[in-house]
């Protein structure tokens, strides 16, 4: 997964729960709903190693016949999951949601990632888009990789240091 389509690959994941989603800053016009829907961010990306020199180790290609090797770092994805809901469904139609929500984030998440925190803030009323709204967030874990043809795998290690004589 690429870091510009995770917010899609959320959505997607999301829509297939049978939670209603979209993108934040969609490009197509926003339509009006008449129950909850997610609306999905990509609020904040932390990366660091993966593995020796960012090698992440091997994988068989079952397309090609042959092994890959794969290069990349572990990231940390925070998706703002923020749930949005008209007057008619009010405060007890967002908890109802995030209860949903949670139940189909703790089963598994987007391919490639895991979730590792799910977390909600305050029910609140914006009065300038008349509607109920429910800040959530998940942080997932997940990797960054590119993947190498066969030909330079790591076959062996040895660890040096500094010792005592």
């Amino acid at each position: 997964m690429t870091l510009d389509r995770a917010r899609e690959r959320m959505a997607e994941f999301l829509r297939a729960q049978d939670i209603d989603a979209l993108c934040a800053w969609p490009e197509e016009a926003r339509v009006r709903r008449n129950h909850v829907a997610a609306a999905v961010s990509l609020r904040a990306c932390q990366g660091g190693p993966g593995g020796f020199q960012d090698y992440l180790g091997e994988r068989y290609n079952r397309e090609t016949g042959r092994w890959e090797e794969l290069y990349g770092r572990r990231v940390r994805l925070t998706f703002g999951l923020d749930l949005y809901a008209p007057k008619g469904c009010g405060a007890e139609g967002l908890r109802s949601a995030f209860d949903r929500l949670v139940q189909a984030l703790r089963r598994s998440g987007p391919e490639g990632l895991r979730v590792k925190e799910l977390s909600c803030g305050a029910i609140r009323y914006e009065q300038d888009s008349g509607l109920f709204c429910c800040p959530a967030e998940a942080l997932c874990e997940g990797f960054l990789y590119a993947v190498a043809e066969e030909g330079g795998a790591f076959l062996d290690f040895m660890v040096r240091g500094e010792g005592r004589a």
